[in-house]
C-alpha cells in the first residue's frame, strides 16, 4: 500500500534518482521534476501529498517558485532542500509558507520523519478543506451540522414536514441537542417563514405568570398589570409559528388550558371578555418522555396526542459520533474568528478523545468546550492535553468500547435480579457519586429532579446527610 504520493523538484539528476530510491524502498510513489518550468504541470497530473523543492533550481528562485506553489496549491505541504550554507533562506522559506526544510547531505531517518509529519499534517489540512465546505454549504442550507445517517434523516423528515402549514411537531432531546435549531429550520422551510418565529421557554415561566405569558392580559387582570393591554406569546405569533420548548414542564392547569387552545384557535386574554382568534402553527420540544411522564399522571395523554401528531426525535451526541468531528471544525472557526485569532488545526489523537467522550450536555457543552480552548489557547495545533481539563469530570469519563456495535452497561447474575433493585441500586450511588446533590443526579440519570424524588420515595431511599439509606 502507498503510504503518500510525493515530488521530487531539483535539478541534481543524481540526487533526485538516489532520493527516489530511498523513498520507494519506504512505500512511497515518487515522480521527480528536473526542470522548473514544467513543475506546475507536474504537480497538477501527479497530485501530491508533499513537494521537495530545492531553495536553487536550477535558472528559477526556490522562493519565488514556494510564492507561486502556495497560491495554486495552498493544500499540499512544501518542503525546501537546500546546503548548510543557506539555513538562513530555508528559514526565511518558512515564513512563507514551507512547511520544514532538509540540509544536504541528508540523515535518511530525519528526512523520512519529515516526510511522514508533512504528508500527515497535508491530509489533515484537507479533510479541514473539505469539512469546512461542507459546513459552509450545512449553514447556508439549515444551520444544523453533522454527518451522520442519523442527522441526514432527521433534516429529511424536517424538510417534508416544513411543507404542512399547520401540522404540529414535537421534538424529543436532550437538553442541548439543537432542539430549537430544528424547529427554526422547519420554520424558514415553511409557507409561514415570512410570518414571525415566537419562542416560549415553558420551564422558564414562574407558574402564576404562565397564563398571562401565553394569553396576554387587560389592565387590572392582576396586581402588577398596569398597561391597558399586554399581548401574549400566542397573540403575536399569529400568522406563524410558535415553539414551545420545554413543553413538559407546564403545570396540568396551564397544559388544560393550552389543550383547549390548539384545538379551537381560540382563547381569552386573562381578565379579557373578548374572545381572540388566532392562525398559529405550533411546535414544542422536551427532554423528558412525554410517553412516560402520561403513564406517570403528570401530562394530559389528550394534550401529548394533540402535540404529537409528528414526532422528531434527536438523539445524543455521545449515540452519533461521526457529527463531532464536523461540529469541532466549525466552532473551532466560529470561536477564531470571534477572538481574531488563526483557526488551529488539531491532532487525529486529540479529535478521537472528544469523540469518545460522553457529553452528557452534548452539542452545547461541545460547543463550550472549544471556546474556553480557542479562548486561552493561542496554539496553532490542539493535541489531547488542550483538553486535560475534561479528564476526571465525571460527566465526560471516555464512553466504553463498543462490543458488536452496543455499549457494555452491566452484567446480569446467573441466578437473575429484580429491575426494581437494579434501579435502586444506580440511584444510591448516583446519589453517592453527587455528594447527594438531587439536581445533579436527576442530570447524570437524564430525569428531571420531580421523577428522581419520586423514584426515591418509590424504592424507599431517604438521604441522611449526604448518605443514603434503603428502608426495607
Amino acid at each position: 500500500m502507498i503510504r503518500g504520493k510525493i515530488v521530487l523538484a531539483d535539478d541534481d539528476l543524481n540526487l533526485t534518482n538516489s532520493l527516489k530510491n530511498i523513498l520507494e524502498a519506504e512505500k512511497y510513489s515518487v515522480e521527480i521534476c528536473n526542470n522548473g518550468s514544467s513543475l506546475n504541470e507536474t504537480i497538477g497530473k501527479f497530485n501530491p501529498d508533499v513537494v521537495f523543492l530545492d531553495i536553487y533550481y536550477g535558472e528559477y528562485n526556490g522562493i519565488d517558485l514556494l510564492k507561486q506553489l502556495k497560491y495554486n496549491h495552498p493544500e499540499i505541504p512544501l518542503i525546501m532542500i537546500t546546503a548548510h550554507s543557506d539555513v538562513s533562506v530555508a528559514v526565511e522559506a518558512m515564513r512563507e509558507g514551507a512547511e520544514d526544510f532538509v540540509v544536504k547531505p541528508f540523515d535518511i531517518d530525519h528526512l523520512l520523519a519529515i516526510t511522514e509529519r508533512a504528508i500527515q499534517r497535508g491530509r489533515l489540512q484537507k479533510k479541514v478543506t473539505i469539512l469546512q465546505e461542507e459546513l459552509d454549504e450545512q449553514r447556508s442550507q439549515s444551520g444544523i451540522i453533522g454527518n451522520s445517517d442519523t442527522i441526514k434523516n432527521i433534516l429529511t423528515t424536517a424538510e417534508r414536514l416544513a411543507l404542512s402549514d399547520n401540522t404540529t411537531v414535537l421534538i424529543e432531546g436532550e437538553s442541548g441537542t439543537g432542539k430549537e435549531l430544528l424547529a427554526r429550520y422547519i420554520y424558514l422551510n415553511s409557507p409561514r417563514s415570512d410570518k414571525a418565529f415566537i419562542t416560549l421557554n415553558c420551564a422558564a415561566i414562574p407558574k402564576e405568570l404562565a397564563e398571562s405569558e401565553f394569553f396576554g392580559y387587560e389592565r387590572g387582570a392582576f396586581t402588577g398589570a398596569v398597561e391597558k393591554m399586554k399581548k401574549g406569546k400566542f397573540e403575536l405569533a399569529d400568522g406563524g409559528i410558535i415553539f414551545l420548548d420545554e413543553i413538559g414542564e407546564l403545570s396540568l392547569a396551564m397544559q388544560v388550558k393550552l389543550l383547549r387552545l390548539l384545538e379551537e384557535k381560540r382563547f381569552y386574554r386573562l381578565g379579557g371578555s373578548h374572545e381572540i382568534s388566532v392562525d398559529v402553527r405550533v411546535m414544542a420540544a422536551t427532554n423528558r418522555d412525554l410517553r412516560r411522564e402520561v403513564e406517570e399522571g403528570r401530562f394530559r395523554e389528550d394534550l401529548y396526542y394533540r402535540l404529537n401528531v409528528a414526532m422528531l426525535q434527536i438523539p445524543p451526541l455521545r449515540e452519533r459520533r461521526d457529527d463531532i468531528p464536523p461540529l469541532v471544525y466549525s466552532f473551532l472557526k466560529e470561536f477564531s474568528d470571534k477572538f481574531k485569532k488563526p483557526v488551529p488545526d488539531i491532532t487525529p489523537e486529540a479529535m478521537q478523545y472528544l469523540q469518545r467522550l460522553s457529553w452528557k450536555g452534548n452539542v452545547r457543552e461541545l460547543r463550550n468546550t472549544i471556546e474556553r480552548v480557542i479562548l486561552l489557547n493561542d496554539d496553532s495545533l490542539l493535541q489531547k492535553e488542550h483538553f486535560s481539563f475534561l479528564i476526571g469530570e465525571k460527566k465526560n469519563e471516555p464512553v466504553p468500547e463498543e462490543k458488536n456495535g452496543q455499549h457494555f452497561v452491566l452484567e446480569i447474575p446467573e441466578e437473575g435480579i429484580q429491575m426494581h433493585e437494579v434501579v435502586r441500586d444506580l440511584i444510591i450511588k448516583t446519589l453517592s457519586i453527587t455528594n447527594g446533590n438531587q439536581v445533579q443526579a436527576a442530570k447524570v440519570l437524564g430525569l428531571s429532579r420531580s421523577k428522581l424524588r419520586y423514584r426515591m420515595e418509590q424504592l424507599g431511599i431517604k438521604p441522611e446527610h449526604r448518605s443514603y439509606s434503603v428502608t426495607q
